[in-house]
């Protein structure tokens, strides 16, 4: 059985480092503040993505990304955190011979450094992310791609938002939604999710099941 994970909001919560890199663009840029809860509720999409959402003048979004980029790749990575219960829903899936693989929209030389960091790198096949440059980014693209170089013509999609279940659904992958992360219930369903998951404890049964 092949298993796609997403990152941000499903394997790990990035919420802090995330807040906090997005208000230093923002006041690199003097652009007008949002509160912390407005810009976590975005975690999740393609950084361009939101930040067209939370700046008014689209022609600071490239600025606005280089200075994200220059808190996190510092700092901002750090400011993370593992879900309880997903090391251990990990290791029971690599026991059991399942191939794991991490499909994000976050670059992949950070995604690679965040779960080295932890130590989760271990548990799977392959990483995979998008470009610096913005390629891959969008989630559908990047699992064509996953699915492309590892020759998968099926498996489970994990994920917390609905960019997450509509990738899966477009290649016939099973979606499974992450209810610990920053998809409510409501966004998961309606995108289309068909197992719907309330902690990563609950994971290993789950997959087996629909395997």
């Amino acid at each position: 059985m092949n298993v796609l994970f997403d990152l941000d909001g499903t394997l790990t919560d990035p919420g802090d480092g995330f807040v906090a890199c997005v208000s230093h663009a923002l006041a690199k840029l003097e652009c007008r503040p949002h509160a912390d809860h407005e810009i976590r509720r975005h975690v999740g999409p393609p950084l361009e993505e939101t930040l067209a959402r939370l700046i008014e003048d689209r022609a600071k979004i490239p600025a606005a990304v280089a200075f994200y980029r220059e808190r996190y790749a510092s700092l901002g990575y750090l400011e993370n955190a593992v879900y309880p219960g997903i090391e251990e829903a990990l290791r029971a899936l690599h026991s059991r011979g399942m191939r794991l693989f991490v499909a994000t929209s976050k670059p992949t030389v950070y995604a690679e450094r965040i779960l080295a960091h932890f130590g989760l790198d271990r548990f799977f096949r392959g990483i995979y992310g998008s470009e610096l440059d913005g390629t891959r980014s969008d989630k559908a693209r990047l699992v064509a791609y996953v699915l492309d170089k590892e020759c998968i013509a099926e498996g489970v999609m994990v994920g917390d938002r609905a960019q997450d279940i509509a990738a899966a659904l477009a290649f016939d992958l099973h979606p499974i939604g992450a209810l610990w992360g920053y998809g409510s219930q409501a966004e998961l369903v309606a995108a289309g999710a068909r197992t719907l998951c309330g902690q990563p404890s609950a994971l290993p049964s789950l997959i087996a099941h629909v395997a």
